[in-house]
């Protein structure tokens, strides 16, 4: 008998980026590969350029879906203007997901307040098109869950790249988020990482990401991390949970089917 084939799903990839010039298609063909039926093109990172590719991208690729926002780090790029071309490109064919939108201390490259700012308007955004968000927070905490609790998340979301402790996961899952683990799962200091994903989120409030191109896991850390890599985060979210790599990726991938839509 054939053995069940994992499908998986990169709920986070940022297919626009330099790194992939002129290898998006090689990339996707190593992605369905490995069993990668759908990867989300996130459409932030780059200022608004981001979310204009993710969605030519998403048009043009059956198993692409975008989503368009302006990240943290380009936070003084948000204004009425900014918000509006989002708006217009969200309401765009295969548009899933305003974000990935948040709050992001470790770095600063925009000011904090401009950051909120940023933030709480693509939240509100998000409310008037009925639409998920993807959330990006580093050492934000606080910040990020009053955001969140004053602007509501009624369409629920995602945290992204997950890399924090137990109050901040369980706060997410209270507000309704999934919440999303990159190759860091694989990283061998990651255990309080681990201890998260085994012990606070439900293998039902999960997803999988590469964040590609960066984080690749183990055995290809320290390389461009790609779409097809996310069977490796996989594998280990499927040990911490004791179940085998097909029922990690049916679950997984079906919670990305449900949260936006698909």
């Amino acid at each position: 008998m054939r053995e069940p084939r994992a499908e998986l799903f990169d709920s986070h990839a940022h297919l626009d980026f330099a790194d992939f010039d002129g290898d998006v298609d090689g990339v996707l063909e190593r992605a369905r590969a490995a069993g990668v039926v759908g990867v989300i093109a996130v459409g932030s990172g780059r200022g608004l350029e981001s979310g204009a590719a993710a969605v030519v991208l998403a048009a043009r690729q059956l198993d692409v879906w975008a989503t368009v926002g302006i990240h943290p780090h380009d936070a003084v790029l948000a204004d009425d203007a900014a918000v509006a071309v989002l708006r217009g490109l969200a309401v765009r064919p295969r548009v899933v997901a305003v974000g990935e939108t948040g709050l992001d201390y470790h770095y600063d490259h925009s000011p904090r307040p401009r950051q909120r700012d940023a933030f709480a308007a693509q939240l509100r955004l998000a409310q008037e098109l009925r639409l998920p968000v993807v959330v990006h927070t580093r050492e934000a905490d606080d910040d990020t869950l009053a955001i969140l609790r004053a602007e509501g998340v009624p369409w629920g979301g995602v945290l992204h790249c997950f890399s924090g402790g137990e109050r901040l996961a369980r706060a997410g899952l209270e507000l309704g988020l999934h919440v999303s683990f990159s190759g860091v799962l694989t990283f061998p200091k990651a255990d309080g990482l681990r201890a998260v994903a085994r012990d606070v989120v439900p293998l039902e409030r999960s997803l999988v990401e590469t964040d590609s191109p960066y984080l690749a896991p183990v055995p290809h850390r320290g390389r461009r991390c790609e779409p097809a890599h996310v069977v490796h985060t996989a594998r280990k979210l499927a040990e911490l949970h004791g179940v085998t790599l097909e029922e990690a990726a049916r679950v997984t991938t079906g919670n990305v089917r449900r949260l936006f839509g698909l």
